[in-house]
């Protein structure tokens, strides 16, 4: 109480006695302040009970006021006193004696104000970044500390004025061989501890590691393990602690610090300091957390996750679901590693980038994966999916696509798909005897293909289509007798009765038509006729499924046109995506094409034409699936995988199929298979109205799986047809 009033007194003496000039005012607080330590005996009284703050405030006031009355970047006499005789220095030996107590965290804040509040560059002069080293090395030394919340706000305000002059680094990257007492720096807990300080030779190694230049220092820095970051040290340190707000500030420095650009700073970043295994280690923690059995619908809907700004309820989220809390902080700090490589400097986010492949991808996600529970299976492929779909930074996503696909950029060989035991086991699982192991790995292979990273598809498509042998290259007298002008293995719209009177004549498709090379992709085009060619392409898609199948003409709403805004928008955001991969526009010449070499579809192509082959008699939600990655697939604008996918009028090599030949064949089985099923056509209707929801469900169906497939296969022609439709008009509207 009695200090109270002697503050209080202090300061209205202040007020009525005439104003001294700045420095005279400035040297007064400053010499209150080492007076106390001359004449005060007890040294146990908080430092709250004592003028010091009330001093330290006013030498703030000062020299804010003093910066705002002269021009910009001229030291005043006030900040010249300070940092000639090094105020800094003696301050950071009182805040490390905590003498009185409390006085830490005054000296803390202190700090933190005076670099906040200056506007004039102050850490480049020695008397500056020597202490303010010093400071941060105090910094994060016990957790749950008192002065924890002072040490962030110090810590953050260092990383900001970092961020504003990234050169300014070089200062604090400390040369450990200079130091004895580096050599017997502990680890705790798995993060590197910053050095207390107590070394008797530690102020005059330090201020000629300070002194130094930055290009001397910067020099120093490319010998390995000879430079301690102390101020990462600290922020990895106070991660740990137990209040969460403490956490998302130091990862919030963090962040600022793996972003600047010096290449000395990155590399003693991912060298010197236990960032990485923060990451790792963490990433790892929380997954393990995770139930071995969750729903996969819960782990694809649980709200999108933002790192730091989780709010939560543990009731709440356990009356949603078991382990929603667990997923949560998993996919935040998921998120965190995600931003962090995404903002780090280019070398130290492929060094994490990597981390987090060997330490987490390999090492935990990929036996999840390979094992034989067909539970385990099923979670940790809706995780991976969940894991690909929030994935956003290149470097991650690279290591990530490496780990699952491989690195290997050469054509497929049936006998060496197995290389790449995951790649392999996850195309496999496309197929899986569980209809929900398959359909969740295709909808984590449609989420991949949609991810901007070139090797994906390269992988696991283009690579076996480059050289286009998938086409006949023997000379036109070569080539096996034609039939009726179709090779013999061809099918015959004209002949077949799926084709026959269905057909308009003018969509009908001439022998000279079928066997004609494909339209051109080009736009510089220069036929007239080139809107008939699209036409042609586009009736031979919605002319696969002879009417007899069909059944959309009878419900309102569902037409072929349905399918072309969305093609359109879907196409415009692909080429977004893959117009920075210098995709040709047109094929690779012939002549230019290795067609000698055996043709493989590859591993993930042959997969999906063999579910393709078999939709009348799969799940609905299998065929939705599987058409849903074809459909993307198709929309890409490489020429080589439009003509493989979208191009009827290919003449194929023995013994190769492309898409529409499976679902020409799917047709001939269909129409065998009708004519042995009564009532079909108002069964198909009755079915494609239950799907819509326009009938309620009543006596169930014979056939079921068929009729269901018949309806996903009608629409998936018309899709295919509206993507052809979109791609060409594309082509053409983009021609000179």
């Amino acid at each position: 109480m009695f200090s109270k009033f002697t503050s209080i007194l202090q300061h209205a003496v202040e007020a009525l006695a005439p104003s001294l000039p700045l420095q005279e005012d400035f040297v007064y607080h400053w010499k209150a302040i080492t007076h106390y330590y001359i004449e005060t005996s007890d040294d146990k009284a908080p430092v709250t009970d004592t003028n010091i703050p009330s001093h330290l405030e006013q030498m703030l006031d000062i020299l804010t006021q003093e910066e705002g009355e002269r021009e910009s970047g001229e030291t005043g006499p006030c900040m010249e006193y300070l940092l000639h005789h090094k105020i800094l220095e003696t301050l950071y030996t009182l805040g490390k004696a905590d003498c009185p107590p409390g006085m830490k965290q005054q000296v803390l804040t202190f700090y933190t104000k005076l670099l906040a509040h200056i506007r004039q560059p102050l850490l480049p002069h020695i008397n500056v970044h020597r202490p303010v080293q010093k400071l941060i090395r105090l910094c994060g030394e016990v957790l749950a500390a008192p002065t924890e919340n002072e040490e962030i706000q110090f810590l953050c305000i260092v990383c900001a004025k970092l961020k504003q002059d990234p050169y300014l680094v070089n200062f604090f990257l400390e040369n450990k061989s200079k130091r004895p007492e580096a050599k017997t720096e502990e680890v705790k807990d798995g993060v590197l501890s910053p050095d207390t300080g107590q070394s008797p030779a530690e102020e005059p190694q330090a201020a000629a590691v300070a002194s130094s230049p930055p290009t001397t220092t910067t020099t120093t820095t490319t010998n390995n393990n000879i430079n301690n970051y102390n101020l990462v040290s600290s922020l990895l340190n106070l991660t740990k602690s137990p209040d969460g707000r403490i956490v998302v500030k130091a990862c919030e420095g963090l962040m600022l610090l793996v972003s600047l650009p010096e290449p000395a700073a990155a590399k003693c970043l991912t060298e010197n300091t236990e960032l990485c295994a923060l990451l790792t280690d963490r990433l790892v923690s929380f997954y393990k957390a995770l139930p071995q059995s969750m729903d996969p619908l819960d782990i694809e809907t649980v709200e999108s996750v933002n790192w730091g700004l989780d709010v939560y309820n543990l009731k709440e989220d356990a009356a949603v679901f078991a382990g929603k809390r667990a997923l949560i902080s998993f996919l935040s700090w998921l998120d965190y590693c995600d931003q962090l490589i995404k903002e780090a400097q280019k070398s130290a986010a492929a060094v994490m980038a990597k981390a987090v492949r060997e330490k987490f991808f390999v090492c935990v996600m990929e036996p999840q994966l390979m094992q034989t529970s067909e539970v385990g299976i099923l979670t940790s492929t809706a995780l991976l999916n969940r894991i690909i779909r929030q994935v956003t930074s290149d470097a991650l996503l690279q290591e990530m696509v490496y780990f699952l696909l491989g690195a290997d950029g050469e054509p497929e060989t049936s006998a060496a798909i197995t290389q790449h035991p995951l790649r392999h086991r996850l195309i496999e699982h496309c197929d899986h005897l569980s209809d929900e192991i398959s359909i969740m790995t295709l909808r984590l292979f449609e989420q991949l293909i949609q991810k901007p990273k070139q090797h994906i598809l390269h992988s696991l498509v283009l690579r076996n289509l480059e050289e286009r042998n998938y086409l006949e290259n023997k000379p036109q007298e070569e080539r096996e007798p034609l039939e009726n002008g179709q090779p013999h293995d061809a099918v015959d719209l004209e002949e077949d009765p799926l084709f026959g009177d269905d057909i308009p004549p003018d969509s009908r498709l001439s022998g000279s038509d079928w066997l004609s090379p494909s339209p051109p992709l080009s736009p510089d085009h220069s036929k007239n006729d080139g809107k008939t060619e699209v036409h042609k392409i586009v009736n031979s898609f919605l002319c696969l499924v002879p009417d007899e199948a069909k059944s959309s003409y009878q419900v309102e709403g569902t037409g072929y046109d349905t399918y072309l805004r969305d093609a359109h928008r879907q196409f415009r955001d692909y080429c977004g995506v893959c117009q920075r991969w210098d995709w040709r526009g047109n094929p690779k010449p012939f002549e230019k094409c290795n067609l000698d070499i055996p043709f493989f579809e590859g591993h993930f192509l042959k997969v999906l034409f063999d579910r393709m082959g078999r939709i009348l008699d799969q799940p609905y939600d299998v065929n939705l699936q599987v058409t849903a990655v074809l459909s993307k697939m198709s929309l890409l604008p490489h020429p080589h995988l439009h003509e493989y996918l979208l191009d009827p009028y290919i003449n194929l090599a023995p013994g190769c199929r492309s898409l529409f030949s499976v679902i020409v064949r799917v047709v001939g089985d269909l129409m065998l298979r009708i004519q042995r099923i009564p009532d079909f056509t108002p069964k198909l209707l009755l079915v494609r109205k239950r799907l819509l929801g326009l009938e309620p469900e009543g006596v169930t169906i014979d056939h079921m799986a068929l009729l269901e497939g018949v309806i996903v296969l009608e629409e998936f022609c018309k899709e295919l047809a509206a993507i052809a439709f979109v791609k060409y008009h594309a082509a053409s509207s983009s021609s000179p």
